[in-house]
C-alpha cells in the first residue's frame, strides 16, 4: 500500500452534514464559474468599439443600379428617407449587441446564392423570404429587423463595393458617431470601412433618394456576387 492508498483509508470520515457543506460550496464554486463565463461572453457582445476617423468620404452623386429602381417600386418604404431622423447614431453598447446579433443570425440562417442561379436573372433586389439570396437581400434583411429593432433606417445605408476578388458586392454601412461600420455576408466579424478590404464605390444618400459616389473607383454594372 503505497502512501496515497494510507492517506485514502487513514482519512477521517466526513460527517452528514459537513459532507453536505462541502457539497454545497462545490456547487457554488461551479455556478460561480459559469456566471464569470456568462458575464465575460455578454461583455465581449456588447463591447462597443473605440472611437475612429475612419469615415468613407462623400465626393458626389451617383446613379443607383436598375435593380435598386425595381425594387424601389415594389418597396417603397425602403427608399423614403426620414429627415426627423439622426443621420449617424450613438454607437451603445445595446445598439452594438443588437448589430452583432442580427448579422450573425442572418449570416447564419440564409443561404448565399447569386440572382443568377436563384432567379435566373443578372441583379435583383429582393428580401430573401424563402430563405435563399445574394448580398444585397441579406443586407436588405438585416436593415429590416434592425429597424424592427429601433435603428433609425436613415443611419443604415445599402452600399456598393468591389471586394477582394474585384468583384461587385453589396454591404450594409451603419453610420455611427464612432466611424463608419461595415454588416457583411462573409463575415460575422462587424469591421470599420477601411479594415474590409474593399474598394467603396457608392451608397445611398442621407438627404434624399439619391446615392452619392464614394469616389474610390467606377462603378460595377450589378452587385452579382453572393
Amino acid at each position: 500500500m503505497d502512501r496515497a492508498d494510507q492517506a485514502l483509508y487513514t482519512r477521517p470520515n466526513l460527517s452528514g452534514g459537513t459532507k453536505r457543506s462541502a457539497l454545497n460550496t462545490a456547487l457554488i464554486s461551479i455556478a460561480t464559474a459559469a456566471l464569470a463565463a456568462f458575464v465575460s461572453s455578454a461583455s465581449a457582445q456588447t463591447l462597443v468599439p473605440a472611437r475612429t476617423t475612419d469615415l468613407v468620404q462623400v465626393v458626389g452623386r451617383a446613379g443607383p443600379t436598375h435593380a435598386w429602381i425595381r425594387f424601389c417600386e415594389s418597396h417603397p418604404e425602403e427608399c423614403h428617407i426620414n429627415l426627423s431622423q439622426p443621420a449617424r447614431i450613438t454607437l451603445t453598447p445595446g445598439i452594438w449587441a443588437s448589430l452583432t446579433q442580427v448579422n450573425e443570425r442572418v449570416n447564419s440562417s440564409i443561404l448565399a446564392v447569386t440572382d443568377q442561379d436563384h432567379w435566373g436573372v443578372l441583379d435583383r433586389w429582393d428580401y430573401p423570404d424563402d430563405g435563399l439570396g445574394d448580398c444585397e437581400d441579406i443586407q436588405l434583411l438585416k436593415r429590416k429587423l434592425l429597424v424592427q429593432a429601433g435603428l433609425p433606417h436613415r443611419a443604415l445605408r445599402m452600399t456598393a463595393v468591389i471586394d477582394e476578388q474585384g468583384q461587385g458586392h453589396a454591404v450594409l454601412m451603419v453610420l455611427t458617431d464612432h466611424g463608419d461600420f461595415i454588416l457583411d455576408n462573409k463575415r460575422n466579424a462587424i469591421l470599420p470601412s477601411r479594415r474590409t478590404g474593399y474598394a467603396f464605390i457608392k451608397r445611398e444618400g442621407t438627404n434624399s433618394r439619391a446615392w452619392v459616389a464614394l469616389g474610390d473607383q467606377s462603378a460595377p454594372f450589378s452587385t452579382a456576387n453572393r
